[in-house]
C-alpha cells in the first residue's frame, strides 16, 4: 500500500483559486462584493493561508481588486477590460490553430464535432454552465494539440473575464458563440485547412468584441434614461 501524502500547499492554493473563480464568474459572488478570506476559507474547509494566495491571483486576472488594510472585492464587468481580454485570447487562439491544425488526428476533430453537438444543445436549452463548458472543450483541443503551454496559460489567465460578460448576456436572453461558426472551424480543420481555420477564429473571437460593444451601448442607454428621469 502506498504512503497516503499530505497534500501540498500549491494544491491547496489552486483549489481555493478555482473556487472562488468559479464562484464569481457564475455571479454566485457579484460584482461589488467584498470578500474576506475567513468566511470563505471557512466556506472551503481550508485554512486562510491559500485563500489569501488565491486572491492574490484572483487580483492578477482581473476578478479581484484590493485595497492594502481595507477591503477585497470583486471587479465589476467592464467592457473595456473584456474588449482588451478578448483580444489578448483572440490572439493565442489564432497562433495555436495555426499550430494545431497540421497536428490534428482524426479523433481530434470528432472531440470537437462532439464538443460542439454539446453546445448547440445546451444553448437551444438554456443551460449556459453546461455551453460554456463544451465551447472550452472545442478550443480547447486546439490548444493542446498545438503544445504551446505559454498560450494556454495566457488563454487561462485571461478567459474568466470574458465567461462573465458572456454568462450574464446568455442569462439575458443572449447566445454565446454560435454553433455555425463552430462548424465552419471544425470543417476547415478537417480538411486541414490553416488559413480558412484560423480566419474562422479571428471571427469568433470578434463576436466577443461585439458582445462588449452591445454592453457599452447598453449601459450608454441606461445612464441616458436614468437621466432622463430625474
Amino acid at each position: 500500500m502506498e504512503a497516503i501524502r499530505p497534500v501540498g500547499r500549491t494544491l491547496l492554493r489552486e483549489r481555493a483559486c478555482a473556487s472562488i473563480r468559479d464562484a464569481i464568474v457564475a455571479g454566485e459572488i457579484e460584482p461589488g462584493a467584498v470578500v474576506r478570506d475567513a468566511d470563505l476559507a471557512e466556506r472551503l474547509g481550508l485554512s486562510r493561508a491559500p485563500v489569501r494566495e488565491a486572491f492574490s491571483r484572483l487580483v492578477d486576472e482581473g476578478l479581484l481588486e484590493s485595497k492594502p488594510q481595507s477591503y477585497t472585492r470583486v471587479t465589476p464587468v467592464v467592457a473595456a477590460d473584456v474588449r482588451d481580454a478578448a483580444a489578448v485570447v483572440g490572439a493565442m487562439h489564432e497562433l495555436v490553430t495555426r499550430v494545431a491544425v497540421p497536428r490534428l488526428t482524426a479523433a481530434d476533430v470528432e472531440t470537437m464535432r462532439a464538443a460542439n453537438e454539446r453546445f448547440a444543445a445546451a444553448v437551444a436549452a438554456g443551460e449556459v454552465d453546461l455551453a460554456l463548458r463544451a465551447d472550452d472543450e472545442l478550443h480547447d483541443v486546439l490548444v493542446r494539440v498545438s503544445g504551446n503551454r505559454a498560450a494556454a496559460a495566457t488563454v487561462a489567465r485571461h478567459t474568466p473575464l470574458i465567461r462573465r460578460l458572456e454568462r450574464r448576456r446568455f442569462g439575458e436572453g443572449g447566445t454565446c458563440r454560435s454553433a455555425g461558426l463552430h462548424e465552419r472551424l471544425i470543417e476547415a480543420c478537417a480538411a486541414a485547412d490553416v488559413d480558412a481555420a484560423v480566419h474562422v477564429t479571428a471571427e469568433i473571437w470578434r463576436t466577443l468584441a461585439d458582445l462588449a460593444d452591445t454592453t457599452d451601448a447598453d449601459t450608454a442607454h441606461a445612464d441616458t434614461t436614468d437621466a432622463d428621469s430625474r
